[in-house]
C-alpha cells in the first residue's frame, strides 16, 4: 500500500506543538531556529533540577565509561547507595527500581494483591482510586486512573477496580467492602486539575486503612522529589502510607522508577515474583544518585519552599486584576491556575511570547517551573503571563 502525503513516520498517541527542542540547560529550552524559550513545565514535571544539571551530567559522564546495563541478577553498587538513600529520606524500608512512574504503578498494584492473598485474603482484589486521578497508561494503571478520556478504547478495563470521589466525606464508607486490597491516590491530583487532597479526609482516609489492613498507596510520580516543596508530599500531611511510588524527577529526565514499601509489604514480592530488565541498571541509578545529593543539600528545599510561596502569592495578586484567573492552586511548584477559557488557547498565547506551560483540564493551566528557578526567572515568567493576560483582557 502507497504511503498517504505527509504521513509521519511516529504512530499519533501526541498532539505535539509545532516547536523542535534541540538543547536544553537550566529552565531554558532552545528549539532548531535557535530561539529561547523559558521552560516552566519541566518536561512535564521531570527536570526537577533544570535541563543537564551538571553535577547529574557529570555523574552520567563518568559511569557512560564504566559500565551501561547489569542484569539485576548481579549486585549493583549504585543501585544499592539510591536505595539506601531513599530509605534514609523516606519512612519506607525497601525499593523495587524500574523505568517509569507508569511501572512503579503497575508494580505497587501487584504487590497489593500479592500481599492481601499472604496474609489469608484472597478475596481482596479489589483497588481503590478515585475520579480525576492519572497513574498510567500501561493496561492495569489506566484502569486504576479515574479519567474516561484515558480508559476509552480499551474495554473491558481490568476487574476489581472502583473508582470513588476525591476528597468527598461520604464517599469513604464505601472503601471497606470486604474485598479491598488497596487505596491508590496521588497527593495532588495533576494532570486531573491540580487538586490538592484535603488534610482531614486524607487522615479518615488512612484511619479506615489501618483499621481494616488496606494498603495506603501515595502516587507521588509527580509530587515526589521536592516538587511539592518537600522531597515528598506525604510529609506536608503527617500520614504514612504503606507504599510510594516516584519516577518523573527522581533521574532528572534520565529514565527511571521506584516503588517503596514498608517491609512488612516488601516481604510479599520474593525471587521470581516481579522483575525488570533496565529498571535501576548502573546509568539510572547514577542519575538518581546526583539528583538525590543535589535535593537534599542544607537549604535547598528551605529555598524551594521560599521562591514557590512568593510565585503563588504574586500568581494570587493577578487574581484581582484580570477577571480570567478564577483562582490559583496546588502545592509548591506543582501549580495550576484556573481560568476562565480554554487553558490550551492560553498555552498557545503563552508560547507565542517563547514561555512553555502545560494544561491540567480544559481550563487549568499547569505551572511547573525547575526548583531551580531563579527569582529573575519568576518575573520574566510574570511579566510575559501579564502581557498575555492584557491582550485577553482588551480583546473580550
Amino acid at each position: 500500500m502507497a504511503k498517504e502525503e505527509n504521513q509521519t513516520v511516529l504512530m499519533s498517541t501526541y498532539a505535539r506543538f509545532p516547536i523542535t527542542i534541540t538543547k536544553g540547560k537550566g529552565t531554558y529550552v532552545w528549539d532548531e531556529k535557535n530561539e529561547r524559550y523559558l521552560d516552566f513545565t519541566s518536561g512535564i514535571a521531570t527536570c526537577n533540577l533544570g535541563h543537564v544539571p551538571d553535577s547529574v551530567a557529570q555523574k552520567l559522564h563518568q559511569q557512560l565509561d564504566t559500565l551501561w546495563h547489569c542484569s539485576n541478577l548481579y549486585e549493583i553498587p549504585l543501585q544499592t547507595q539510591l536505595a539506601e538513600e531513599l530509605v534514609h529520606y523516606s519512612q519506607f524500608d525497601q525499593v523495587f527500581f524500574c523505568n517509569s512512574g507508569a511501572e512503579a504503578n503497575e508494580a505497587a498494584l501487584k504487590i497489593a494483591r500479592k500481599y492481601a492473598k499472604d496474609h489469608g485474603h484472597s478475596e481482596r482484589t479489589s483497588i481503590v482510586s478515585f475520579k480525576d486521578s492519572f497513574h498510567g497508561r500501561t493496561f492495569a494503571t489506566l484502569s486504576v486512573t479515574g479519567q474516561e478520556k484515558v480508559q476509552t478504547g480499551y474495554e473491558p478495563l481490568m476487574p476489581g477496580v472502583r473508582s470513588l470521589k476525591f476528597n468527598e466525606e461520604s464517599d469513604l464508607g464505601k472503601i471497606h467492602n470486604g474485598k479491598t486490597a488497596a487505596v491508590l491516590l496521588e497527593l495532588v491530583q495533576g494532570e486531573g486539575g491540580v487538586n490538592p487532597a484535603h488534610k482531614e479526609w486524607l487522615h479518615s482516609l488512612q484511619d479506615i486503612c489501618q483499621a481494616y489492613d488496606i494498603l495506603l498507596m501515595v502516587d507521588e510520580v509527580q509530587t515526589g522529589m521536592g516538587r511539592t516543596g518537600t522531597l515528598f508530599a506525604y510529609e506536608q500531611y503527617g500520614i504514612e502510607p504503606d507504599v510510594m511510588t516516584l519516577a518523573k524527577g527522581l533521574g532528572s529526565g534520565f529514565p527511571i522508577g521506584a516503588m517503596l514499601a514498608k517491609k512488612y509489604v516488601a516481604d510479599s514480592f520474593t525471587p521470581g515474583t516481579h522483575g525488570t530488565t533496565f529498571g535501576g541498571n548502573p546509568l539510572a541509578a547514577a542519575a538518581g544518585v546526583a539528583t538525590l545529593s543535589e535535593m537534599t543539600k542544607q537549604g535547598f528545599m528551605k529555598d524551594v519552599q521560599k521562591k514557590a510561596t512568593s510565585f503563588k502569592e504574586q500568581l494570587e495578586h493577578l487574581t484581582n486584576r484580570f477577571n480570567v484567573i478564577k483562582n490559583v492552586k496546588g502545592m509548591g511548584f506543582l501549580i495550576g491556575i484556573e481560568v476562565d477559557m480554554e487553558a490550551k488557547e492560553l498555552v498557545t498565547l503563552l508560547q507565542e511570547k517563547y514561555v512553555l506551560t502545560l494544561t491540567a483540564g480544559p481550563q487549568v493551566l499547569r505551572v511547573l517551573p525547575p526548583l531551580t528557578v531563579t527569582t529573575e526567572e519568576i518575573n520574566e515568567f510574570l511579566q510575559k503571563f501579564e502581557e498575555v493576560l492584557i491582550s485577553i483582557q482588551k480583546n473580550k
